[in-house]
């Protein structure tokens, strides 16, 4: 049985090398020429044209976008009319949940089984294989490819038909996003009020305003380090998924619109490279002030 990997960035590679340890047979294929040089070195088979990956019994997706997932799918040079009927794509990529039950319809034309598969982790879960996976898709066909999620992730988790493991993945980046833009908006307002950075640090990250944002965040908005976490323009694609949902439902969701309108004034500035933390530099201009440690100033 032949395994097959496309995308091979920050997540892709280290899913590739835990799925190498645990496949017959895997082939890789991604841009980043020094990355393939490393996985064949480690014994991963490289194919040097995407459709060498079309021959593969299960193939994953690691990509950064659903523009991108579709192009490799069904662009010009797309491999999914080279597919063979009965195969199985499983979509780790983090993509829109309305985008995923198109591509799964149209794979499902070709006689392709698809499951979507969002991640969530950072890297260093990525590499020690302890990622969460959300499922969706046919029960069956879950069942079929969770040995291989498990090579690579702590808790498979099936969350019901196609899209679910999407839209599973996204009520969580959501509640992230809103968290994130919170800190950025009051943060800077704790130090125009005369409050001590450090201070309000210790208190929110052992006080009821914790959470997984301020701890990842805060210690290093303290430090002026802003290149932490995902890139503030890569995250956007999630608030997109957002309003297209409250859009086509009808479901009113003012504080995602809220903080929305913050990651939009970060991006306007130009941090968008940059991680979700340097919303913070929003009201900072706004406030003209600075939330950081007296180190750091």
């Amino acid at each position: 049985m032949q395994t097959g990997i496309i995308g091979l960035g920050v997540m892709g590679k280290p899913i590739a090398q835990h799925l190498h340890k645990g496949c017959d047979k895997l082939i890789a294929f991604g841009q980043d020429k020094d990355v393939l040089l490393e996985l064949q070195d480690q014994g991963i088979c490289i194919a040097d044209d995407v459709q060498e990956i079309a021959a593969s019994d299960l193939l994953f997706l690691c990509l950064p976008n659903a523009e991108v997932v579709w192009n490799v799918l069904f662009g010009q040079d797309g491999i999914a009319d080279a597919l063979k009927p009965g195969s199985t794509v499983v979509d780790t990529s983090t993509i829109s949940h309305m985008k995923t039950i198109e591509i799964a319809d149209e794979l499902e034309k070709r006689g392709i089984l698809f499951i979507d598969a969002p991640i969530s982790g950072m890297a260093k879960r990525a590499e020690d294989g302890t990622l969460t996976v959300m499922c969706g898709g046919d029960i069956d066909v879950f069942k079929r490819v969770k040995h291989f999620l498990d090579m690579f992730g702590s808790e498979i988790l099936y969350m019901g038909e196609v899209g679910s493991g999407q839209l599973t993945k996204l009520i969580n980046q959501l509640l992230f996003d809103i968290h994130a833009a919170a800190l950025a908006e009051i943060l800077p307002l704790s130090v125009k009020m005369g409050l001590d950075s450090e201070q309000v640090c210790k208190v929110i990250n052992n006080g009821t305003g914790r959470s997984y944002a301020s701890e990842f965040f805060v210690p290093r908005i303290l430090k002026g380090d802003f290149s932490g976490g995902y890139p503030l323009q890569a995250a956007y694609k999630d608030l997109v998924s957002g309003a297209e949902i409250s859009v086509h439902h009808k479901i009113p969701l003012p504080v995602l619109a809220a903080a929305t309108a913050t990651y939009q004034q970060a991006l306007l500035k130009g941090l968008g490279g940059h991680d979700k933390g340097a919303m913070v530099r929003v009201y900072e201009d706004l406030l003209d002030v600075k939330f950081r440690s007296k180190a750091s100033l």
